[in-house]
Protein backbone atom coordinates (compact mmCIF):
# COMPACT_ATOMS: atom_id res chain seq x y z
CA UNK A 1 0.00 0.00 0.00
CA UNK A 2 1.34 3.44 -0.87
CA UNK A 3 2.67 5.65 1.90
CA UNK A 4 0.61 8.73 2.66
CA UNK A 5 1.32 12.01 4.37
CA UNK A 6 -2.15 11.83 5.93
CA UNK A 7 -1.59 8.55 7.78
CA UNK A 8 -1.62 8.73 11.57
CA UNK A 9 -0.39 6.37 14.25
CA UNK A 10 -0.58 6.34 18.04
CA UNK A 11 2.61 5.17 19.76
CA UNK A 12 2.50 3.86 23.33
CA UNK A 13 5.75 3.66 25.28
CA UNK A 14 5.59 2.06 28.75
CA UNK A 15 8.50 3.26 30.86
CA UNK A 16 9.89 2.15 34.21
CA UNK A 17 13.19 3.81 35.15
CA UNK A 18 14.21 4.33 31.52
CA UNK A 19 16.28 7.52 31.94
CA UNK A 20 19.24 5.92 30.16
CA UNK A 21 17.12 4.85 27.16
CA UNK A 22 14.04 7.03 26.66
CA UNK A 23 15.98 9.86 25.02
CA UNK A 24 17.40 7.58 22.33
CA UNK A 25 13.99 6.06 21.71
CA UNK A 26 12.34 9.48 21.28
CA UNK A 27 15.25 10.84 19.22
CA UNK A 28 14.71 8.02 16.73
CA UNK A 29 11.01 8.87 16.43
CA UNK A 30 11.87 12.51 15.88
CA UNK A 31 14.38 11.55 13.18
CA UNK A 32 11.95 9.38 11.23
CA UNK A 33 11.40 10.05 7.54
CA UNK A 34 8.45 12.12 6.35
CA UNK A 35 5.14 10.32 6.37
CA UNK A 36 2.75 9.43 9.15
CA UNK A 37 2.05 11.88 11.94
CA UNK A 38 2.14 10.36 15.40
CA UNK A 39 0.56 10.82 18.81
CA UNK A 40 2.86 9.48 21.52
CA UNK A 41 1.90 8.53 25.06
CA UNK A 42 4.79 7.77 27.38
CA UNK A 43 3.23 5.78 30.21
CA UNK A 44 5.66 6.07 33.11
CA UNK A 45 5.08 3.65 35.95
CA UNK A 46 6.75 3.86 39.35
CA UNK A 47 9.84 5.66 38.04
CA UNK A 48 12.47 6.49 40.66
CA UNK A 49 14.69 8.33 38.16
CA UNK A 50 14.08 11.29 35.84
CA UNK A 51 12.42 9.35 33.02
CA UNK A 52 9.34 11.57 33.22
CA UNK A 53 11.28 14.83 33.05
CA UNK A 54 13.34 13.63 30.08
CA UNK A 55 10.26 12.49 28.18
CA UNK A 56 8.39 15.75 28.84
CA UNK A 57 11.34 17.75 27.51
CA UNK A 58 10.65 16.35 24.02
CA UNK A 59 7.09 17.68 23.76
CA UNK A 60 7.95 20.90 21.92
CA UNK A 61 10.21 19.11 19.44
CA UNK A 62 7.41 16.73 18.48
CA UNK A 63 4.95 19.61 18.28
CA UNK A 64 7.30 21.24 15.79
CA UNK A 65 6.92 18.18 13.58
CA UNK A 66 3.14 18.31 13.77
CA UNK A 67 3.07 15.43 16.25
CA UNK A 68 1.89 15.22 19.82
CA UNK A 69 3.63 13.81 22.89
CA UNK A 70 2.05 13.47 26.32
CA UNK A 71 3.50 11.86 29.42
CA UNK A 72 1.43 10.23 32.13
CA UNK A 73 3.01 9.32 35.43
CA UNK A 74 1.68 6.69 37.80
CA UNK A 75 3.00 5.35 41.13
CA UNK A 76 1.61 1.92 40.20
CA UNK A 77 4.13 -0.53 38.77
CA UNK A 78 3.48 -3.06 36.03
CA UNK A 79 3.89 -2.99 32.26
CA UNK A 80 0.45 -4.25 31.26
CA UNK A 81 -1.22 -1.79 33.66
CA UNK A 82 0.87 0.97 32.06
CA UNK A 83 -0.34 -0.10 28.61
CA UNK A 84 -3.96 0.02 29.74
CA UNK A 85 -3.53 3.49 31.27
CA UNK A 86 -1.95 4.73 28.05
CA UNK A 87 -4.79 3.38 25.94
CA UNK A 88 -7.33 5.10 28.16
CA UNK A 89 -5.39 8.32 27.69
CA UNK A 90 -5.53 7.92 23.91
CA UNK A 91 -9.30 8.10 24.18
CA UNK A 92 -9.03 11.28 26.25
CA UNK A 93 -6.86 13.06 23.66
CA UNK A 94 -8.98 11.88 20.73
CA UNK A 95 -6.51 9.34 19.35
CA UNK A 96 -8.33 6.20 20.48
CA UNK A 97 -9.47 5.24 16.99
CA UNK A 98 -5.98 5.38 15.48
CA UNK A 99 -3.86 2.33 14.69
CA UNK A 100 -1.47 1.96 17.58
CA UNK A 101 2.09 0.79 18.08
CA UNK A 102 3.50 -0.53 21.36
CA UNK A 103 7.17 0.40 21.71
CA UNK A 104 9.59 -0.50 24.47
CA UNK A 105 11.59 2.48 25.71
CA UNK A 106 14.94 0.84 24.93
CA UNK A 107 14.10 0.11 21.27
CA UNK A 108 15.40 2.28 18.42
CA UNK A 109 13.16 2.58 15.33
CA UNK A 110 14.80 3.05 11.94
CA UNK A 111 13.77 6.18 9.98
CA UNK A 112 11.26 4.47 7.67
CA UNK A 113 9.66 2.11 10.17
CA UNK A 114 6.77 4.23 11.46
CA UNK A 115 5.52 5.27 8.02
CA UNK A 116 5.76 1.70 6.71
CA UNK A 117 3.83 0.43 9.73
CA UNK A 118 1.10 3.05 9.31
CA UNK A 119 0.79 2.12 5.65
CA UNK A 120 0.61 -1.61 6.40
CA UNK A 121 -2.19 -1.03 8.92
CA UNK A 122 -4.22 1.17 6.59
CA UNK A 123 -6.92 -1.44 5.95
CA UNK A 124 -10.29 -2.38 7.39
CA UNK A 125 -9.12 -5.96 7.90
CA UNK A 126 -7.57 -6.88 11.27
CA UNK A 127 -3.80 -6.64 10.99
CA UNK A 128 -0.72 -6.93 13.19
CA UNK A 129 2.53 -5.37 11.97
CA UNK A 130 6.14 -5.09 13.06
CA UNK A 131 9.54 -4.45 11.52
CA UNK A 132 12.66 -6.52 11.01
CA UNK A 133 14.19 -7.22 14.43
CA UNK A 134 17.89 -6.44 14.71
CA UNK A 135 19.73 -7.30 17.91
CA UNK A 136 21.92 -4.43 19.08
CA UNK A 137 25.63 -5.07 19.35
CA UNK A 138 26.21 -6.50 22.83
CA UNK A 139 29.18 -5.66 25.05
CA UNK A 140 29.49 -9.22 26.32
CA UNK A 141 31.22 -11.74 24.01
CA UNK A 142 28.94 -14.45 25.37
CA UNK A 143 25.79 -12.47 24.55
CA UNK A 144 27.12 -11.66 21.07
CA UNK A 145 27.67 -15.36 20.44
CA UNK A 146 24.25 -16.32 21.79
CA UNK A 147 22.53 -13.57 19.79
CA UNK A 148 24.27 -14.68 16.60
CA UNK A 149 22.70 -18.13 16.87
CA UNK A 150 19.34 -16.88 18.15
CA UNK A 151 18.90 -14.53 15.19
CA UNK A 152 19.20 -17.48 12.79
CA UNK A 153 16.44 -19.54 14.44
CA UNK A 154 13.45 -20.25 12.17
CA UNK A 155 11.10 -18.41 14.52
CA UNK A 156 13.15 -15.23 14.23
CA UNK A 157 14.00 -15.58 10.54
CA UNK A 158 10.36 -16.38 9.78
CA UNK A 159 9.42 -12.82 10.52
CA UNK A 160 6.90 -10.76 12.51
CA UNK A 161 8.42 -11.62 15.90
CA UNK A 162 7.44 -8.27 17.40
CA UNK A 163 9.69 -8.36 20.48
CA UNK A 164 9.90 -4.78 21.73
CA UNK A 165 7.80 -3.31 18.92
CA UNK A 166 4.46 -4.31 17.42
CA UNK A 167 1.41 -2.49 16.12
CA UNK A 168 -2.23 -3.22 15.32
CA UNK A 169 -4.99 -1.39 13.48
CA UNK A 170 -8.38 -0.59 15.00
CA UNK A 171 -9.99 -3.79 13.72
CA UNK A 172 -7.14 -5.79 15.20
CA UNK A 173 -7.26 -4.02 18.55
CA UNK A 174 -10.93 -4.94 18.85
CA UNK A 175 -9.92 -8.59 19.32
CA UNK A 176 -9.15 -8.20 23.02
CA UNK A 177 -10.15 -5.96 25.88
CA UNK A 178 -7.82 -4.52 28.51
CA UNK A 179 -4.39 -6.08 28.72
CA UNK A 180 -4.48 -8.88 31.29
CA UNK A 181 -1.84 -9.07 34.01
CA UNK A 182 0.48 -11.48 32.20
CA UNK A 183 4.20 -11.90 31.63
CA UNK A 184 4.34 -11.79 27.84
CA UNK A 185 2.19 -9.01 26.42
CA UNK A 186 3.86 -9.23 22.99
CA UNK A 187 3.11 -12.95 22.62
CA UNK A 188 -0.44 -12.41 23.87
CA UNK A 189 -1.12 -9.81 21.18
CA UNK A 190 0.65 -11.69 18.37
CA UNK A 191 -1.40 -14.82 18.99
CA UNK A 192 -4.64 -12.91 18.45
CA UNK A 193 -3.68 -12.90 14.77
CA UNK A 194 -3.29 -15.78 12.36
CA UNK A 195 0.09 -15.93 10.58
CA UNK A 196 -1.53 -14.58 7.40
CA UNK A 197 -2.70 -11.51 9.34
CA UNK A 198 0.79 -10.68 10.65
CA UNK A 199 2.97 -8.37 8.56
CA UNK A 200 6.69 -7.70 8.77
CA UNK A 201 7.59 -4.51 6.90
CA UNK A 202 11.05 -4.05 5.41
CA UNK A 203 12.25 -1.35 7.82
CA UNK A 204 14.15 -2.61 10.88
CA UNK A 205 14.27 -1.71 14.54
CA UNK A 206 17.10 -2.27 17.00
CA UNK A 207 16.36 -4.34 20.08
CA UNK A 208 18.78 -4.90 22.99
CA UNK A 209 19.60 -8.34 24.33
CA UNK A 210 20.53 -8.68 27.98
CA UNK A 211 24.21 -9.05 28.84
CA UNK A 212 25.80 -12.18 30.31
CA UNK A 213 25.03 -15.83 30.95
CA UNK A 214 23.04 -15.60 34.19
CA UNK A 215 20.90 -12.76 32.88
CA UNK A 216 20.20 -14.60 29.62
CA UNK A 217 19.09 -17.67 31.56
CA UNK A 218 16.82 -15.56 33.78
CA UNK A 219 15.17 -13.89 30.80
CA UNK A 220 14.81 -17.16 28.89
CA UNK A 221 13.04 -18.67 31.90
CA UNK A 222 10.76 -15.64 32.02
CA UNK A 223 9.99 -15.98 28.30
CA UNK A 224 9.22 -19.69 28.66
CA UNK A 225 7.02 -18.96 31.68
CA UNK A 226 5.17 -16.35 29.64
CA UNK A 227 4.34 -18.82 26.88
CA UNK A 228 3.25 -21.44 29.42
CA UNK A 229 1.01 -18.90 31.12
CA UNK A 230 -0.74 -18.04 27.86
CA UNK A 231 -1.13 -21.71 26.95
CA UNK A 232 -2.76 -22.36 30.35
CA UNK A 233 -4.97 -19.27 30.55
CA UNK A 234 -5.78 -18.80 26.84
CA UNK A 235 -5.29 -22.21 25.19
CA UNK A 236 -7.39 -21.19 22.17
CA UNK A 237 -4.74 -18.65 21.19
CA UNK A 238 -2.06 -21.28 20.67
CA UNK A 239 -3.70 -22.36 17.42
CA UNK A 240 -2.36 -19.13 15.89
CA UNK A 241 1.26 -19.79 16.85
CA UNK A 242 2.44 -20.95 13.42
CA UNK A 243 5.95 -21.30 14.83
CA UNK A 244 8.49 -23.01 12.60
CA UNK A 245 10.43 -25.58 14.61
CA UNK A 246 14.18 -26.01 14.51
CA UNK A 247 14.65 -29.48 13.02
CA UNK A 248 17.75 -31.59 13.57
CA UNK A 249 19.03 -31.05 10.06
CA UNK A 250 18.87 -27.28 10.27
CA UNK A 251 20.31 -27.31 13.77
CA UNK A 252 23.34 -29.32 12.61
CA UNK A 253 23.84 -27.00 9.64
CA UNK A 254 23.74 -23.95 11.91
CA UNK A 255 26.05 -25.62 14.45
CA UNK A 256 28.61 -26.39 11.75
CA UNK A 257 28.46 -22.81 10.46
CA UNK A 258 28.85 -21.14 13.87
CA UNK A 259 30.03 -23.68 16.46
CA UNK A 260 30.89 -21.23 19.25
CA UNK A 261 27.54 -19.48 18.91
CA UNK A 262 25.82 -22.86 19.04
CA UNK A 263 27.65 -23.78 22.25
CA UNK A 264 26.59 -20.48 23.85
CA UNK A 265 22.97 -20.95 22.77
CA UNK A 266 22.79 -24.56 23.98
CA UNK A 267 24.44 -23.71 27.29
CA UNK A 268 21.70 -21.15 27.99
CA UNK A 269 19.06 -23.59 26.72
CA UNK A 270 20.19 -26.37 29.09
CA UNK A 271 20.52 -24.11 32.13
CA UNK A 272 17.09 -22.66 31.41
CA UNK A 273 15.54 -26.12 31.50
CA UNK A 274 17.28 -26.95 34.78
CA UNK A 275 15.20 -24.48 36.78
CA UNK A 276 11.88 -22.68 36.76
CA UNK A 277 11.36 -18.96 36.70
CA UNK A 278 10.18 -17.48 40.00
CA UNK A 279 9.58 -14.00 38.61
CA UNK A 280 6.58 -12.60 36.82
CA UNK A 281 8.60 -10.06 34.87
CA UNK A 282 12.25 -9.52 33.97
CA UNK A 283 13.90 -6.99 31.73
CA UNK A 284 15.02 -8.12 28.32
CA UNK A 285 18.25 -6.18 28.86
Amino acid sequence: MAETQNAQLAVIIPANNEAAYIGGCLDALLSRSAGARISIVVSANMCADNTVEIAKSYASAFEGRGDRLVVIDSPIAGKTAALTRAESHLDVVGAGALPRAYLDADVICSPDLITQIASALDTSKPRYATGVLRVMQARSRFTRAYAGFWQELPFVKGGAVGAGFFAVNSAGRARWGCFPDIISDDTYVRLHFAPAERIEVEAPYDWPMIEGLSALVRVRRRQDAGVREIAQRYPHLMASEGKVRLGLGRFLTMAAKMPLACVAYMFVHVLTRMGRNSETWSRGR
